[in-house]
């Protein structure tokens, strides 16, 4: 059987070069996609008990004043975009249910000395959009993910 690379030009190798970086490229693409969706799912499948772990871990009980859930974190800035984790809101019953995920927007100052991170609760879970912040509605914990 003849070797299919042995006829190849530079400009082939330089083609087959490319084409193998990009399939390295999509590869590293797909996998940080099944992270981001992985992270959405786990959250929709046990977001309840996650719920309950921070509830019992702080001492909070629901009321008819303030509820919690457990939502998606989505990193946003710093040319990062995905779910990383998830975070515990708390407020009012009818303003919790608004909320699908917390935007974690970042920024750098001085350089990269100092990295802010805000945490808001928003209504939507496409942050390309822009944030629509939910009002009245507080972030009381934090759940880390090991990916």
């Amino acid at each position: 059987m003849k070797n299919p690379f042995s006829s190849l030009t530079p400009r082939g190798w330089i083609a087959v070069a490319v084409s193998l970086a990009l399939v390295g490229v999509a590869t590293s693409q797909i996998r940080e996609a099944i992270k981001i969706i992985g992270v959405g799912a786990a959250v929709k499948q046990f977001g309840p008990d996650m719920n309950k772990a921070v509830n019992r871990l702080s001492g909070h009980k629901d009321t008819a004043l303030a509820t919690t859930k457990v939502v998606p974190i989505l990193t946003v800035g710093l040319n990062k975009s995905g779910a990383i984790g998830a975070a515990q809101v708390t407020g009012p019953r009818d303003k919790v249910s608004r909320v699908q995920a917390v935007a974690q927007p970042t920024a750098d100052l001085f350089g990269r000395e100092i990295r802010v991170n805000a945490l808001i609760p928003v209504s939507s879970i496409d942050v390309t959009k822009g944030i629509k912040r939910v009002e009245g509605v507080g972030v009381s914990g934090i759940i880390d993910l090991k990916l």
